[in-house]
């Protein structure tokens, strides 16, 4: 049985050793601000779906993969930055640390998070041109105003006014599917795959973004503040529509599990290197923070 563990450690390791190179420990506050959310500990989930996806369709995942995984990682820590801030969540602690805002100020924290983005694509730059093209189109909608961004555009204004369940998948697949997608995509448009075995690819990530919202919305109910990093029970009380809340516990925990089952079965005909695929799979449900 494939032992995820060892494999997250080793990638975050390879991650983080890139991050840590790509924006230069300097003490003016701006890299400080941008530093305290990129260097912060996080899982590195999406990089390692990017970096798992190339080694699925070719075997590896080369130095070209890393660079895009660590552009996505950009980009999700500069949406958790402007999460955070008071106009939109108001949140105070992000794993186990002062959010951005907190920790420095709220400008401070807007340029943080304006400077990932725009590192993220900087970086992206760097990749051979033919395939580097096609991925900063893929992470460009996905992280836009027709994906990522608009779908927490939809969870604000959602906020006390209720959603019926399709309108919140809908919203998800956007807010935390999309770059989730992405970064599967990515590794597998760098790896060179063809489009057949993109599409089963990017099927399977459609399905893990899902159940990982399912699972975050289950945590945000019963999950222990001590090791998520953050509070819990904030869904609840800025009224936002949850899955639990529309669902009960017991019919979210199905649902997150059928839909992993139906990510494993979009890997049907991968072989045994898409092993790291299946396992996130599992872990995105079964995680504990």
């Amino acid at each position: 049985m494939f032992d995820l563990k060892p494999y997250l450690s080793e990638k975050a390791k390879e991650i983080n050793h890139r991050l840590d190179r790509l924006l230069a420990d300097r003490p003016v506050r701006l890299v400080r601000a941008m530093r305290h959310s990129l260097m912060d500990g996080g899982k590195r989930i999406r990089p390692a779906l990017c970096m798992a996806a190339a080694e699925a369709a070719a075997g590896g995942a080369d130095d070209v993969v890393l660079r895009a995984a660590c552009a996505i990682e950009m980009i999700h820590t500069y949406s958790l930055i402007h999460d955070d801030l008071p106009a939109m969540d108001d949140d105070a602690l992000r794993r186990g640390k002062p959010t951005c805002h907190v920790a420095f100020d709220e400008a401070s924290a807007i340029l943080a998070g304006d400077a990932l983005l725009t590192l993220a694509f900087e970086t992206l730059a760097s990749l051979p041109p033919e395939s580097g093209m096609r991925v900063v189109g893929v992470v460009a909608r996905a992280a836009g105003y027709e994906g990522m961004i608009e779908g927490q555009m939809r969870d604000m204004a959602a906020e006390g006014a209720g959603l019926e369940v399709d309108a919140l998948a809908g919203m998800h697949a956007l807010k935390t599917g999309a770059l989730i997608r992405a970064a599967v995509k990515t590794g597998a448009i760098l790896a060179g795959a063809g489009d057949d075995r993109i599409g089963f690819l990017d099927r399977y990530a459609e399905k893990i973004g899902l159940a990982f919202q399912v699972t975050d919305d289950l945590l945000n109910v019963e999950g222990d503040p001590a090791r998520l990093g953050k509070a819990v029970g904030t869904d609840r009380v800025r009224g936002k529509t949850t899955y639990p809340a529309l669902l009960g516990t017991a019919r979210s925990r199905e649902l997150a599990e059928t839909l992993v089952r139906e990510a494993l079965e979009a890997l049907q005909d991968f072989d045994r290197r898409a092993d790291p695929l299946r396992a996130i799979a599992r872990y995105i449900i079964d995680r504990n923070r």
